[in-house]
């Protein structure tokens, strides 16, 4: 699933090449993509005749500040992809909507899973109360709201597992499995460990860890791992600089111990058992 990395470098891409260029149409070629409105004719309707004033990201959803009738809200899910393309490109086959522009560009929301969303929120009307998920994420982790004190107050004094509330948006928006894993390793804590077991410094330790990864990995595009492009394209090169995640047996980066692999709540989790401690913080 794309997490928060993939999600800005769409969001980045979408800003680079669509902004200030009228929608002049679309066609829906699955209907329940569209979470709202419920008409499918009512969406493009919506939409039609905007321009793209900009993209804003909130934790993993995309946000298209229409020019003058509301937002375009986007949720690529698992394996959703926005691709600008022109419009003589052949259609791939999990093609769910294409919203058309001018000099024939237009751009495609691919997804072959079809857990992907797409919203037209009318002016007026906040967007919350139609893209409903927004209502309960978390600080973003560039946001100054993200500080010590407050991921603090979301993990201590819960008996819960560190990997399993890090992947909770209402933790911390826009962070899921690989970046949670990245983390974990480079603030020294084991996936298991629970909240309340975690002080005050390996809290500080892990809220720096959080920000630098996403960071290295914005910079590398995001990870491939299967289905994520960029707008352009373009797979996401971090998965070849990743401490952790998807190296399971593969020599730890700082220490060359295998790295581990194990389910917690259903979820594949990795980590380097000599790097990584329940209570010590590596430096």
């Amino acid at each position: 699933m794309p997490e928060l990395p993939e999600v800005e470098t769409v969001r980045r891409g979408l800003n680079q090449l669509t902004l200030n260029q009228e929608i002049t149409g679309g066609d829906v070629l699955l209907d329940r993509t569209i979470a709202y409105p419920f008409s499918v004719g009512e969406f493009v309707d919506g939409i039609k005749k905007n321009a793209i004033a900009t993209w804003h990201r909130r934790g993993k959803y995309l946000l298209a500040e229409l020019s003058s009738t509301g937002w375009l809200g986007v949720h690529l899910r698992m394996t959703g992809q926005l691709l600008w393309l022109h419009r003589d490109e052949p259609l791939h086959k999990h093609t769910r909507v294409r919203l058309f522009f001018g000099e024939q560009q237009e751009l495609r929301f691919v997804d072959q899973r079809t857990f992907g969303k797409m919203w037209w929120v009318p002016p007026g009307v906040a967007v919350e109360s139609i893209m409903t998920g927004l209502a309960t994420l978390a600080a973003d982790p560039f946001s100054p709201e993200f500080t010590v004190e407050y991921l603090a107050s979301k993990l201590q004094n819960r008996r819960r597992l560190i990997k399993t509330a890090l992947l909770d948006q209402s933790v911390v928006a826009g962070l899921g499995n690989i970046y949670a894993d990245e983390a974990l390793f480079k603030s020294g804590i084991l996936p298991e460990t629970l909240c309340i077991d975690l002080h005050l410094k390996q809290i500080e330790h892990l809220r720096t860890a959080i920000i630098q990864v996403l960071e290295t990995s914005i910079e590398a595009g995001g990870t491939t791992f299967s289905n994520f492009l960029s707008v352009k394209g373009v797979n996401g090169n971090y998965g070849g600089v990743a401490w952790v995640y998807n190296r399971a047996g593969e020599p730890c980066r700082v220490c060359d111990t295998p790295i581990m692999r194990i389910r917690l709540a259903g979820r594949s989790s990795h980590f380097c058992p000599q790097c990584q401690t329940v209570r010590g913080v590596r430096s």
